[in-house]
């Protein structure tokens, strides 16, 4: 403990426990001494006790980034650009749930360790009851921006950083995300951070309304401005109208106004749910059969709705629902998604794959990064290359790369490319990386797993950056690529081990796929006759040999059989004599009945324990589809069950118990 560290203790005793001490040079700020007597008086907190940054484990921050899930997507975007205009001035970018557990973050890769350590990190808990006075857990509490600078907080172990907050809000006024810029070092004036302070707020305002549009589209939405020039470009309100003219959502600045013009002023982080449910010609003096004159296509100066209390102008801009689109169905097989034609003909109906299959439909065109999980053999580069065929990409290269085949002294120079004689063995001529040759299409990088971890903050910066720069080479290459990876390992152990970077998995894993193995899925007589192509036939007797085989090398060895099959039969037909010598000799395992079991007492086990009880009771504990639905492998599986002492029904002691 330095003595700046016991200065700041001996001052936040002081302004705790009497009532005419003031708090370092904050005597003006009330926030702040508000929160350091909560940190005492309410949490408990000792000044004098110190603590290290409280990051999750792995399997706790999943959980709460599924919370947030389709939030944190779209506030995504945002996190960049805002990383953008402050990454030179050495701050992280943090997005943490409504419990202060931070669930994406944009920083420096060189500086990991060093973030980790100050908890500026994903999987970091900021609420004020764990880590005192800190502008994610303050914000939270008061529902306020802020900065929470240096000496501010409330644990000394924080006074080196600057962290500056804004809540964000739903369309319901419910607070559900904390946008934190922080920085390791700063200047001592806390005056310093008040462009970090307008930035936050700006971005904040701009994720907020990023989620509205996304939440309201099949509601009427109306942008409304004081401007008539900004009103549809740049609106500061936001209002959704359901079909009969009531307000069913509003972005924040939206609600302080009409509450204020109805005479419901709310104080900060007060509940917004006093406007859901007013009617339109409520608020403006104008009636709901009147919307149409606010289209876009009318000129905005036209376009002019006073309040109904106050008269006051504002502009207004219409967008009426977005129509509903009937997906295309057949008698047969009704789907609620059109899958397009190359992803459809990697399925004969399997109901594991068909949902892969339709989400990854939603996704051929989003810019998001893919993960794709299965075993060897599965089908993964397929899967791959039929996303690639089905996007818009499509015109552009699909450059397949293989991490573990390439020699780990050759895939750094593989990957970026080199400059003539920019290392020993390198040669006179420049080489283009296989990044570079994937640009405008999509990069595919199978067994990601086993990159060497010194090439993947290089791999990192690509895919934040845009960039690539070859070996030698000083200035950088724009790229625009799309990246899918795959993989038959588990990344999370992987992670654990400190054997893969946590920053890139989450780079890479905007949306992920489970392949489903070749032993599980219910369409391989349509597999077995689409290889065939209808030049051969297959006895009865073969294809229930191919059956009863458990397929441990998946697609790829079915391929194999068959290939051999058609090259040993006789007279156009395939019988088991034909089949490899040795092939499906052992019966495949048969999936256990499945029971719910009786008299157990979830209470008692972990967040993560309760939660994957969840999961088993749901699948009626069969274990292959809970390993399949939360992406790891069966034997991971077992692992967690045994960890958290959970028993699956279907295995019986000696006793028969």
């Amino acid at each position: 403990m330095d003595m700046r560290q016991r200065e700041h203790i001996e001052a936040v005793v002081a302004a705790t426990t009497r009532a005419d001490a003031l708090g370092p040079a904050r005597t003006h700020d009330g926030i702040i001494q508000s929160s350091w007597r909560r940190c005492v008086h309410q949490y408990g907190l000792d000044p004098s006790r110190m603590q290290e940054a409280r990051i999750l484990p792995q399997t706790r921050l999943r959980e709460h980034q599924q919370r947030i899930d389709d939030f944190a997507r779209i506030a995504r975007h945002g996190l960049e650009t805002l990383y953008e205009q402050v990454a030179g001035m050495g701050y992280v970018v943090l997005l943490t749930d409504a419990l202060g557990v931070t669930v994406d973050y944009i920083g420096d890769a060189n500086t990991d360790s060093a973030l980790r350590h100050a908890g500026l990190y994903l999987g970091a808990e900021w609420s004020e009851a764990g880590a005192g006075t800190c502008a994610v857990g303050t914000a939270l509490t008061t529902g306020q921006a802020l900065t929470v600078h240096q000496i501010d907080h409330f644990d000394a172990t924080h006074i080196p950083l600057t962290c500056t907050a804004a809540p964000l809000y739903d369309s319901r006024g419910a607070l559900s995300a904390i946008l934190d810029i922080s920085a390791l070092v700063s200047p001592q004036a806390r005056d310093s951070q008040n462009l970090a302070l307008q930035l936050v707020r700006i971005y904040a305002g701009h994720i907020e309304n990023a989620n509205f549009l996304r939440t309201h589209r099949q509601d009427w939405i109306l942008k409304l401005n004081t401007s008539p020039e900004f009103v549809d470009v740049n609106p500061e309100y936001l209002i959704a109208l359901d079909a009969s003219g009531r307000i069913v959502g509003h972005n924040r600045r939206a609600h302080a106004m009409l509450a204020a013009e109805i005479g419901r002023p709310i104080a900060p982080g007060e509940a917004a749910a006093s406007l859901l449910g007013v009617p339109f010609d409520t608020l403006f003096d104008a009636r709901i059969e009147e919307l149409g004159r606010f289209v876009y296509s009318r000129p905005s100066e036209l376009r002019a709705v006073p309040l109904a209390k106050s008269g006051a102008l504002l502009y207004l801009s219409v967008m009426p629902p977005a129509p509903c689109v009937t997906p295309a169905t057949n008698a047969a097989s009704p789907r609620s998604v059109e899958v397009p034609a190359p992803l459809a003909a990697l399925c004969g109906g399997d109901a594991a794959l068909t949902r892969q299959l339709e989400r990854a439909a939603k996704l051929v065109d989003s810019p998001i990064n893919l993960l794709v999980n299965g075993e060897t053999g599965s089908g993964k580069e397929f899967f791959a290359k039929a996303l690639h065929r089905a996007s818009a990409r499509r015109a552009g290269p699909f450059v397949a790369v293989n991490c573990a085949a390439i020699p780990e002294t050759l895939i750094e120079s593989e990957l970026f490319g080199h400059l003539p004689n920019s290392f020993s063995g390198a040669g006179a001529r420049p080489k283009r990386g296989l990044i570079q040759e994937a640009d405008g299409g999509t990069l595919f990088l199978d067994e990601i797993g086993d990159m060497p971890r010194e090439l993947q903050s290089r791999l990192l910066r690509v895919l934040a950056e845009g960039e690539v720069l070859a070996i030698g080479a000083s200035r950088p290459v724009s790229v625009n690529v799309r990246v899918i990876s795959a993989t038959h390992h588990s990344l999370d152990a992987l992670m654990q081990d400190g054997r893969f970077r946590e920053d890139l998995y989450y780079r890479l894993n905007g949306a992920r796929f489970t392949l489903p193995p070749l032993r599980e899925r219910s369409d391989l007589d349509w597999l077995v006759d689409k290889f065939l192509e209808g030049a051969l036939t297959l006895s009865a007797a073969a294809r229930e040999r191919l059956h009863r085989h458990a397929w441990p090398g998946n697609l790829r060895e079915l391929c194999n059989v068959l290939r051999y099959a058609r090259a040993v039969c006789a007279n156009g037909s395939i019988d088991v004599d034909d089949l490899p010598e040795g092939f499906g000799g052992a019966p495949a395992q048969v999936e256990p009945p499945r029971v719910v079991i009786e008299n157990f007492d979830p209470h008692r086990l972990p967040p993560e324990g309760m939660l994957l009880m969840q999961y088993l009771r749901a699948a009626s504990w069969n274990l292959s589809a809970v390993a399949r639905q939360i992406g790891v492998s069966r034997m991971t599986l077992y692992r967690r069950m045994a960890r958290h002492g959970i028993k699956s029904p279907n295995q019986r002691d000696a006793n028969g118990h």
